[in-house]
């Protein structure tokens, strides 16, 4: 993805950006999740536009509950990467309306 991106002129601080959210997105998928229909994979992936603009989802098998920001507190360890994704992308949301069961978290970064 970095390198994708650096040749696609994006800056440093949007690239970092990138990075940081499809961590924190494939980080709350494994840990919240299941896998898609196959039992072993989630899947990322990410676009840039003609204006720059960055996509980044991740695809899982869906869990108990749906995806929402929280509000941890500050001794928890853990439940701030939505948040984080908050305050770095532009938007984000959740797609769960596929009848297989998958959920496709993404989020959306203005080129800057």
């Amino acid at each position: 993805m970095r390198w994708e991106l650096l040749e696609n002129g994006a800056t440093e601080t949007v690239i970092d950006d990138a990075v940081l959210i499809l961590s924190e997105l494939l980080s709350n998928s494994y840990r919240h999740a299941r896998p898609l229909g196959d039992g072993h994979h989630v899947r990322a992936s990410w676009a840039q536009d003609a204006d720059g603009e960055i996509t980044i989802s991740v695809t899982d098998g869906g869990g108990p509950t749906r995806p929402r920001a929280g509000s941890p507190s500050v001794t928890a360890r853990g439940g701030r990467g939505l948040t984080i994704i908050t305050t770095l992308a532009r938007a984000w949301g959740v797609h769960d309306a596929d009848p297989s069961g998958a959920v496709t978290v993404w989020a959306v970064l203005d080129p800057r």
